[in-house]
């Protein structure tokens, strides 16, 4: 990854977020990303919000710039210890569950639910940066980025001796703004990046028993993965 394409994806993010940036106060922005994120972790029980999620690859030889490979838009919400609830709604539904014991994945277009024990998969993956239940530390090293756009970035970088298999990403920034996460840079060892954007976040809410529990409808496809 270049960093006239890292300088690139940051530039995307920065407008893809300055409505929200416009209307946060210098001096909540004044701590550094890793004391916000550390704090975000420590202080944040539960939430919920939308997100937009951009997956990009970089430009290739003849083109100029970066291409968009594909773009979704949902919700998520999600609680500690280790439940969480990321919902696709375009361009097509789909839904991701995690309730502590299981991940499940339903898909609406193929009415299909596929379910795995969570698992050390589930511990180490971008969902449980944010939402689980493990020490972010034990994974990954925290690294202070740059302010940008008055977004304060860190950057998590896997432990050394961590397997591949184990952790998809080689490198993942996290951007704050007010103590609450408003985006992720997910890079892959393929150079392609997804760029996911938070936003309309609401912490510490009162949730439903039912929240994070999924029956399929009749006739779905279930399929379990070991």
């Amino acid at each position: 990854m270049t960093l006239k394409l890292n300088h690139a994806l940051k530039t995307i993010l920065a407008w893809t977020l300055t409505g929200l940036v416009a209307i946060t106060s210098p001096l909540a922005c004044a701590a550094d990303g890793i004391t916000q994120f550390k704090e975000f972790l420590a202080q944040v029980n539960n939430a919920r919000g939308d997100f937009t999620q951009q997956q990009i690859r970089p430009a290739r030889a003849g083109e100029k710039e970066a291409k968009v490979l594909r773009k979704s838009q949902g919700h998520f919400i999600f609680e500690r210890p280790g439940k969480f609830v990321w919902e696709t709604k375009k361009p097509f539904e789909q839904k991701v569950i995690a309730n502590s014991q299981q991940l499940l994945l339903w898909d609406k277009d193929l009415n299909q639910l596929t379910t795995r024990p969570a698992g050390q998969a589930l511990a180490s993956s971008p969902a449980a940066i944010l939402f689980g239940t493990t020490t972010v530390e034990d994974h990954f090293d925290l690294i202070p980025g740059e302010e940008k756009g008055g977004i304060q970035w860190l950057e998590l970088k896997p432990k050394a001796g961590k397997a591949k298999s184990d952790l998809p990403y080689s490198r993942i920034g996290v951007g704050m703004v007010n103590g609450l996460p408003v985006g992720l840079e997910l890079y892959d060892n393929f150079g392609t990046v997804v760029l996911i954007n938070l936003s309309k976040i609401q912490t510490n809410i009162s949730l439903g028993s039912d929240t994070f529990k999924f029956t399929p409808p009749s006739g779905a496809d279930v399929f379990k993965v070991q």
